[in-house]
């Protein structure tokens, strides 16, 4: 079966799911998780990708970011998991692929759900049962958006921005924001949109014929 082509969009965020193959873990220690996160750092610059927020768990990766051109998010990701690869089967000794295939990505269009998966990545950890509240995982970029500051290589979303009008009352006002569960039927949609590398709020056509209508004159 031929694969889906991609749908990336110049300056518009995607949301970026990368698990390792057969759910085995991808992070060992916190060493690990400094690389995968320093290679993040090198290749978001490199590929001129915006990064607004991540979260590594344990068997895969989120992201949220925004390139500047077609191709800048592949060969993001290309280079990333090429990278982080080798350094872990140099350090393990391990063979085989490290990750599962190909990363999955929606287009996220609109403020609206640019927030939510701010959101749906940064609470991870608590519906995943490693944390009871996000600031309690070490892993994501919560902390550096509830103080609004910019963790070496983060970029606010124009979402994030518009919660207020200046640095304090904008991270208060996400901090409020993640203090409440996301919406079971928001985070479905990202999940599958996700999965099945569709924009996120896009209605999606069901597959087959379309049904016949019979009209009476």
């Amino acid at each position: 079966m031929p694969r889906t082509a991609r749908s990336i969009i110049p300056d518009v965020a995607v949301h970026i799911v990368q698990r390792a193959h057969d759910g085995a873990a991808c992070f060992l220690d916190n060493a690990d998780h400094e690389a995968y996160l320093e290679a993040l750092r090198t290749y978001s610059a490199r590929f001129d990708c915006a990064v607004h927020a991540y979260c590594l768990m344990t068997n895969h990766v989120h992201v949220l970011l925004t390139p500047r051109g077609p191709t800048d998010c592949s060969q993001l990701m290309k280079h990333l998991a090429q990278r982080y690869s080798k350094r872990l089967k140099v350090r393990t000794g391990r063979t085989g692929t490290l990750w599962e295939g190909r990363f999955f990505s929606a287009v996220v269009p609109t403020e609206r759900y640019a927030l939510a998966c701010y959101r749906y990545i940064e609470l991870n950890p608590v519906r995943a049962g490693l944390a009871a509240h996000p600031a309690e995982y070490r892993w994501s970029s919560y902390r550096a958006n509830v103080v609004a500051r910019t963790d070496d290589f983060l970029v606010p979303h124009v979402a994030y921005l518009a919660l207020a009008s200046d640095t304090t009352r904008r991270a208060a006002a996400y901090e409020t924001l993640c203090n409440s569960s996301l919406d079971k039927a928001i985070a479905d949609e990202i999940r599958k949109a996700t999965r099945g590398g569709y924009a996120i709020g896009a209605a999606r056509r069901p597959r087959g014929r379309p049904k016949m209508v019979t009209v009476t004159i």
